[in-house]
């Protein structure tokens, strides 16, 4: 199983902060925080090699909570070290 480091998603959640204004253009499926939640859960998804088995599933309309909640998950037993991924996505979503 791929981990990752606080270090890395550190720098992929200042990346999709920095290119935001793109990524909430070409995908206008929600409000941009949750566009912004979507692109990362999908980073993580691919960085970590996630199969289809180990990402999560949606019932309904995901909203940014549901997002955000994804994110954890698929962080959960995958940090290299124990770390605490707010502080990095509330900047990311400033």
């Amino acid at each position: 199983m791929a981990c990752i480091s606080e270090a890395k998603f550190a720098e992929i959640c200042n990346g999709i902060r920095y290119d935001r204004e793109k990524i909430v253009k070409h995908n206008p499926i929600g409000t941009e925080d949750e566009v912004l939640l979507w692109m990362l859960l999908s980073c993580l998804i691919s960085f970590l090699s996630l199969t289809e088995m180990e990402s999560p599933c949606f019932t309904g309309r995901p909203n940014a909570d549901t997002y955000r909640n994804a994110v954890e998950f698929v962080l959960d037993g995958r940090r290299l070290e124990h770390f605490d991924p707010t502080p990095h996505i509330e900047r990311m979503l400033s």
